[in-house]
């Protein structure tokens, strides 16, 4: 089968030659290798475009109810800044933009957040000098004459931990209120099934054990976020010591 030279190209680029001529000249469908190189491409542009839009509905969940309650900083500023190392060292790596984009887009969205739990906990001063650190962190982090190749490799592995880590507050917070607060359901059930399939993609078309390593015990805990969302799904109000 002959494809028309604007669908071709891209595709060629998107499966590479060997499994362009497999599957579509050849239509050998059998080719298992190249059938799970599709798979994991759709998957990974899934997964972008996914994670462009995921924490959207959270965003505007604390916008319409003007509180960013039950809601952990603490879990969001760790979990920024796995990101932000982990778009690093991809980038770095110069691995295809479909096994890492969404965590750009995540890292957006991770920003826009934390700026409005401060705002909603009426701190001017730190939401100035958080917006002063994410400035500076994103040109160090961007500037490989001051975080080399090496150093980016060993914050992947330090991200592992904090992006772990960062999970544990908000699961903490959700326990002790007994309640998930604004957190929003769309958000966790659609970022747990991504990383879900990010480990397929990962074992697919990166043959690196850090990231797979990270991607595995992420998901680990995010299904444990996913539960709680269902455990308290009908808890409405949080205690109002417990309010953040």
């Amino acid at each position: 089968m002959q494809l028309p030279g604007f669908i071709q190209e891209p595709a060629v680029q998107l499966i590479g030659d060997k499994c362009y001529t497999s599957l579509v000249e050849q239509f050998n469908v059998s080719d298992v290798d190249c059938m799970k190189l599709v798979l994991s491409k759709v998957l990974g542009l899934g997964i972008v475009v996914g994670g462009s839009l995921i924490k959207f509905p959270q965003i505007g969940k604390i916008i319409s109810n003007g509180s960013a309650r039950g809601l952990s900083f603490e879990s969001y500023v760790l979990e920024t800044a796995a990101y932000a190392i982990s778009v690093a060292y991809n980038y770095r790596q110069q691995n295809p933009f479909s096994t890492f984009g969404e965590s750009v887009f995540l890292t957006i969205q991770n920003i826009i957040i934390l700026l409005l739990i401060l705002n909603y906990r009426k701190n001017p001063r730190l939401l100035f000098a958080a917006g002063l650190i994410i400035v500076t962190l994103s040109y160090v982090l961007s500037n490989a004459s001051i975080v080399n190749d090496t150093m980016i490799a060993w914050l992947q592995v330090a991200a592992i931990p904090i992006g772990l880590v960062s999970k544990i507050p908000q699961i903490y917070t959700n326990y002790v209120n007994g309640s998930t607060g604004q957190l929003s359901a769309l958000a966790v059930f659609g970022y747990t099934a991504g990383s879900l399939a990010r480990i397929f993609t990962t074992v697919t078309e990166v043959d690196d054990l850090i990231i797979l390593t990270g991607f595995s015990l992420s998901t680990a805990l995010n299904v444990i976020l996913a539960i709680q969302m269902i455990i308290y799904w009908h808890t409405d109000k949080l205690s109002p010591k417990k309010e953040e």
